[in-house]
């Protein structure tokens, strides 16, 4: 019933991935998650962020900054902005997510990456970073490495970045209950809940 298109380069994501959890675990329902590449929507269907970014508001970015410090301190993680690279370049982890997922490892793989990078100031684009990452979620590094060069999984992450904008989704996260009804960002967390208990009266 719910569906969640993400990315490991947002911070807002990271509070969605962590926050949707628990929540799924309430209603009794499983969550999809499915990986995707959220420079490709930007690219495609958003470039209005880059602009933003170049050209931020003061205030508008000041307020930004407490409020991901509000829902962090609340949600119970640690959320700093990495200061040498922002924004990385996620797509080898966005492959691993997908490539693990079969084997039940995508969630434990996506919460250590979300945490190196958010928490601990480390590079998730490098190799490196995701063998070590690999090597704490009991996954193989060499195999992991080599099946993300997997044209295959190549082919699903497009496809799931492509999906969710045929979808309407323009960022990162955006979640579906249904599969039509679509809600953005981790501040919505409470309008899935009522759409999933919504749903399930109605059936």
């Amino acid at each position: 019933m719910i569906e969640c298109f993400f990315d490991c380069s947002s911070p807002w994501t990271y509070l969605a991935f962590h926050n949707l959890q628990p929540l799924a675990a309430e209603l009794g329902v499983e969550v999809s998650w499915r990986p995707i590449l959220v420079g490709g929507i930007f690219n495609t269907v958003n470039p209005s962020v880059y602009e933003q970014r170049a050209t931020p508001v003061p205030a508008k970015a000041r307020y930004m900054k407490k409020d991901l410090e509000d829902w962090a301190r609340y949600s119970g993680i640690t959320i700093t902005f990495p200061p040498k690279v922002f924004p990385v370049n996620s797509v080898k982890a966005m492959r691993g997510c997908i490539w693990l997922a079969p084997q039940g490892k995508l969630v434990p793989f996506a919460t250590r990456v979300f945490e190196a990078y958010w928490g601990d100031n480390l590079d998730i684009s490098q190799d490196e970073v995701l063998a070590g990452i690999c090597h704490e979620v009991e996954v193989e590094p060499a195999a992991f490495l080599a099946g993300i060069a997997e044209a295959a999984i190549k082919d699903q992450l497009r496809l799931n970045t492509e999906e969710v904008m045929a979808r309407g989704g323009f960022g990162s996260p955006t979640i579906f209950v249904g599969g039509t009804d679509m809600y953005f960002g981790n501040d919505r967390l409470p309008l899935v809940r009522a759409a999933v208990l919504a749903a399930r009266a109605a059936t």
